[in-house]
């Protein structure tokens, strides 16, 4: 019998087309940096894990796989990620920072069928980020979040 996979979710790892201005990005969005551009990586906190901003083609070349141009990328790539807030209030303020750091803002807040008020933003590689309020849910005092 072979052991499980813990589900320690460590790094998410973005490919990005200039590792500078993807991280002066997070940063401007109040993001921890961690890290030496010049190794060509760095590194971001989140709540319980770490986003990676690494050259697109160095990623593909790491993963041993051809890139596809990046200006050949569809603008929906068949992966969101999200950041969860503690208020309508709160999403409608992220957004805000989402803007005024230049994020693409793709679908403004709205309330949800689902009963929440979330909206989407593209940061400068177009990678898909949603804000979102869901009222089900709770954060707790690291702001990860607690699902039913």
């Amino acid at each position: 019998m072979t052991a499980d996979v813990p589900a320690q979710f460590s790094i998410v790892t973005l490919g990005v087309a200039d590792l500078a201005r993807s991280a002066r990005f997070y940063r401007e969005l109040g993001w921890e940096q961690r890290g030496d551009l010049a190794q060509g990586i760095t590194w971001f906190r989140t709540s319980g894990s770490w986003i990676g901003l690494f050259g697109y083609d160095a990623l593909a070349e790491d993963v041993g796989t051809e890139a596809v141009p990046a200006d050949e990328l569809p603008d929906f790539r068949g992966i969101t990620l999200a950041v969860n807030l503690g208020s309508e209030d709160a999403v409608d303020l992220a957004f805000a920072r989402v803007h005024e750091a230049g994020g693409r803002i793709v679908k403004p807040a709205t309330r949800a069928e689902w009963g929440g008020y979330s909206g989407y933003f593209a940061d400068p590689d177009g990678h898909l980020w949603e804000i979102a309020y869901a009222p089900g849910f709770t954060l707790d005092e690291q702001g990860r979040l607690e699902i039913p």
